[in-house]
Parts: C-alpha cells; structure tokens; sequence
C-alpha cells in the first residue's frame, strides 16, 4: 500500500486495528501518525482514548495493557508506539497482533530501518492490519515530489524551482517540507513560486550555496570556491560540514556516471538519477575532467569526509576540511 493510498483510506474512516509502519524514511511515518493523533478523534475524545508510549521508555505488557481498556466515551481507542525501534521487547507484540482488539488502533512506528517480513510480528501484523514501508526517495524522485507537494497546496512553480530545492536542500523530505510551509505563507498572491522567492525566502544564496559551490569547482573558479568553502567554515552550524562533503560527493558521483557512460537522453538521465532539467549541466562538468582526476578527487572527499567526523584524528577545523577538495579540483590535468 502507498503512502497516498493509505492516507485516503483513513481520511474515509477505513481503518483497521493495527498499523506497522516502518522504514528508512521518517517522513511519511510522521505524517500517518499525525493523521491518528490529530485527526481520528474529536478533541473531547483525545482526552479519554488517546495513549501515546514511546519505545525506549516501554516495554511489551505497557502497550498490550493500554490496547485492551476499553474506549470511553469514544468508538474507538488509538495507541501509539512511536520510536518502536528502541523498544527491546517489540518483537514479543507478535502475540498481540495474532488477535488484536478490534475497538483499539495500535500505530507501531518503526522509523529508520525496515523490518523484516519475514519475521512472525511483520506476518501477523500484515494478515490482521496493515503494513507499511517508507521508503527513501531516489535522487531523481525529488524534485518531482517537491513539486507535486508544492501544487497540493495551490501554487504553481516556475521551471526550475524544484529541481533547485531539490539541489540544495537534497533528499530531508521534512526539513523540504518546512520550506515549503515557509514559502507558501511568503508566496505572492498570484499563486506563483519563483527562482527569487527560494532565493529570498529559504536563505538559498545566489553565491552561497552547495549548488553554486558544485559550479564553481567544476570551473576550477579558484576565487569564488575559496570565498564559498570560507563562508561554509565560518557558518558551520547551519552548514555542517559531513553534509557540505555528502553534497558534493553526490554532485561528483553523477558527473563520474556521465563521464563513464556518456549515454545520452532518457536513459543516461535515469542510470545516474538526475532530472532531465539538470542533464546538460552534468555532460557540461564531465567535460572538464578526465577518469583518473575524477578519482583524485574522490580520494580527497573521503579524505575530508573521514577528518569532518573526526576519524583517525582529532576533529579539525571547517576551514581545514575542505582544503584537499579545493586542491583537487584545482590541480591541472596531468
């Protein structure tokens, strides 16, 4: 079942007595489980039949307890496990979902890993309820999802917008998500999303992000991938470094795809999970370099992403980090 699917089944009052929701995505975890505590029962409701219990702090006998009280005052009684993957006895819930109880929902939330369907609990659960995985996005299903969560609220997008998104803010769907909170409220009355509204209103520089950053390497632009590296260090909170080197080794890995393969079109598009908007741009950096430097600089991004988590030394400054991915990209080809 989809996330669409089995938001639509439960926004008509079709739901069962147990849901496991599991898988390396959050967000759409977090945004089912919204749907059960906000939106199932009226408020006077909550108040009487809704429990929330949290893995780490849970055990086993806590949750079958609070599934088999009876609801007051209510239809119906919701009980939600949220952080079940800390909870040292989730697997013995099998015995609870053999025969769960019919006027209780039990929301199981397994966020950051899957789990296995073979065992008898994920059995159980998808014979009598429902099971669901939350799987993360490939690369090039990004910006189609940002798009289409940007027309589900009423706005419409000029080209490019959410490929750009997609570049900068890179696959974290609920921190993609707030922006677009943030830029629907910002948003002109003409419904439209601009290049400028990312721009002015996600703090997305012009000459300050990863994505400017990607082009100024690829152009050996001495100058303006110094000042950028030197504007990351200095704000090294809001732009941590392990994310900075996971960007950039993400951009350099699809250039290496069209380097190597040097399709063209739809299929080249899909093997290196770029959006078609985006490929020239690609075949246009996979110019500017051969195979082996193409490996020199991936030698140096391990080298600084293994010094930003601190392995093997002390952790060292921001500034130092990015030093061997400048020198890499820089050196002339031999």
């Amino acid at each position: 079942m989809t996330y669409e699917q089995l938001l639509t089944d439960l926004g008509h009052g079709k739901v069962g007595p147990l849901y496991l929701l599991h898988g390396e995505e959050p967000y759409f975890i977090d945004k089912i489980t919204e749907f059960f505590e906000d939106k199932l029962l009226s408020e006077a409701e909550k108040a009487f039949n809704l429990v929330v219990l949290y893995g780490k702090e849970t055990e086993y006998g806590q949750v079958v307890d609070e599934c088999r009280q009876l609801s007051m005052f209510a239809e119906r009684r919701v009980v939600i496990l949220k952080e079940a993957q800390d909870m040292k006895s989730l697997p013995k819930l099998e015995v609870y979902a053999e025969k769960p109880v019919q006027s209780t929902i039990l929301v199981v939330c397994h966020k950051y890993k899957k789990i296995d369907r073979r065992t008898k609990l994920a059995k159980l659960a998808e014979e009598n309820g429902i099971v669901f995985e939350s799987k993360t996005l490939f690369d090039n299903q990004v910006a189609p999802w940002i798009k289409g969560r940007i027309n589900a609220l009423g706005f419409k997008t000029e080209n490019g917008v959410a490929e750009l998104l997609a570049e900068n803010l890179g696959s974290d769907l609920s921190r993609i998500s707030n922006e677009i909170e943030k830029l629907s409220l910002n948003a002109k009355k003409d419904k439209l999303i601009s290049i400028k509204d990312i721009r002015e209103y996600i703090g997305v520089s012009k000459d300050f992000d990863v994505f400017e950053l990607c082009k100024a390497l690829v152009q050996k632009d001495f100058r303006k991938s110094s000042q950028i590296l030197n504007y990351f260090a200095e704000n090294a909170t809001a732009n941590p470094p392990p994310a900075i080197i996971a960007t950039i080794y993400g951009f350099m890995n699809k250039v290496m795809i069209v380097k190597y393969h040097g399709r063209s079109g739809a299929d080249l598009a899909k093997l290196a999970e770029i959006s078609p908007f985006f490929l020239d741009q690609y075949k246009q950096a996979a110019n500017h370099f051969t195979i082996p430097h193409l490996t020199s600089i991936f030698a140096a991004i391990k080298k600084a992403d293994m010094h930003s988590k601190g392995v093997g030394a002390r952790k060292p400054e921001s500034s130092s980090i990015y030093k061997d991915i400048l020198v890499a990209f820089m050196k002339s080809e031999e």
